[in-house]
């Protein structure tokens, strides 16, 4: 045991390379993820965009934080995915029978999740740009901005995480992840919530995706960022906590 904990990080990257091989063996992963929130984007600024009374003189500035959180959702479908199968083919199996920290198996596969959706997500902001999305923020804005994607992304990943062990066929695992991509629309993603039905508007502004959007939002237009970031990091955070605790005790019944 105190030699499995000694080489931790070792085996970790060892199976993170593994995972990323699979990611660049199959870059049609991220086009993928990419397509989706990028037509949206496009419907939205260039069909409905005319119609939003957001109060932003550019939508696409007001859109792209929602964008990105959607695009991260759809990629994280594949990390429930390719756990399910690692499971299936008795792939841990395997590795468990390895002088190994069995915890960095699905490690790999996390930080894996952190690269693809981050190049997902540049990808996306390039497009932006190409369609009018300009930001005064400053690097450390944009790193407060990728900081809170990063975490963002973390939190889901360990979902997905309980959702590719949990799972009983390729279709379960992924499924999970179609509530969260839509959960942006009962957001303040593309209009304000004071727009929205009392009720539908209460649910707006007390689930995690309009703090992190407002936070991501502020950072990028140089603005004063109030209590939203503070919010959006203890959403993440207490998602992060509670689904790798629950994600560990499925791990450990494999």
């Amino acid at each position: 045991m105190g030699s499995t904990n000694k080489y931790f990080f070792k085996d970790m990257s060892v199976m993170f390379g593994r995972s990323m091989r699979h990611i660049f063996r199959s870059m049609d992963t991220i086009i993928t993820v990419c397509i989706t929130p990028i037509a949206m984007m496009l419907l939205f600024v260039y069909v409905f965009g005319g119609a939003m009374e957001t109060g932003a003189e550019n939508y696409i500035n007001y859109l792209l934080p929602g964008i990105m959180l959607m695009a991260i959702g759809s990629g994280i479908a594949y990390v429930a995915y390719r756990l399910f199968i690692d499971k299936e083919r008795g792939i841990f199996e395997r590795f468990h029978s390895m002088p190994i920290a069995r915890s960095t198996v699905l490690w790999g596969h996390v930080l894996t999740s952190l690269i693809s959706n981050g190049i997902s997500v540049v990808v996306i902001i390039l497009v932006a740009l190409l369609i009018g999305f300009r930001s005064s923020a400053g690097i450390f804005e944009w790193l407060g901005v990728f900081g809170i994607l990063g975490i963002f992304t973390l939190a889901l990943t360990w979902i997905a995480v309980i959702a590719g062990l949990a799972a009983k066929t390729p279709d379960g695992a992924g499924a999970f992840s179609y509530p969260i991509i839509f959960l942006p629309f009962i957001s303040s993603a593309f209009v304000p919530t004071n727009t929205m039905p009392s009720v539908v508007r209460a649910f707006a502004e007390n689930q995690p995706v309009t703090p992190i959007v407002e936070a991501i939002r502020n950072l990028l237009a140089n603005q004063l960022v109030g209590n939203e970031i503070w919010t959006a990091l203890a959403w993440c955070i207490a998602i992060i906590v509670v689904a790798y605790i629950f994600a560990m005790r499925i791990y450990k019944k494999i």
